[in-house]
């Protein structure tokens, strides 16, 4: 990663569409995080979070476009999201990094992102 290169320019759409492909399939098996999605066909899941995570990545801003502003809190309030849920997600996430091929910079610059939203998300003790 370069000075002053996003990551989305150090990654590119095609490995943060694969990074994203991957969270899933770790979803999947995990049954207690699987639960938060309604839906059979997490299809249109993985699209939301693939855009999203486009936009605060430094890419193009599709994201805001079809959705308005994230509000990540307010969208996710609906979901009993503890520490334990915090950290499924998380490790989701960091086994889906660990199969996605990057720099280390960039992998230590995603998990602080990742790290800081998984956090603030908790809104049950």
């Amino acid at each position: 990663m370069n000075s002053g290169e996003s990551i989305y320019e150090s990654l590119g759409e095609e490995k943060i569409k694969s990074l994203v492909h991957e969270f899933y399939i770790q979803v999947r098996q995990t049954p207690d995080l699987r639960k938060l999605y309604p839906d059979e066909d997490l299809t249109d899941a993985e699209e939301r979070l693939f855009l999203f995570l486009l936009h605060v990545f430094g890419g193009p801003h599709t994201y805001l476009e079809k959705r308005g502003h994230p509000m990540l809190r307010r969208r996710h309030f609906q979901w009993a999201i503890d520490g334990k849920m915090r950290n499924l997600w998380l490790n989701c996430m960091f086994k889906a990094m660990d199969k996605t091929e990057m720099d280390i910079p960039v992998r230590e610059q995603m998990m602080s992102y990742f790290i800081k939203v998984a956090n603030h998300m908790i809104n049950k003790e």
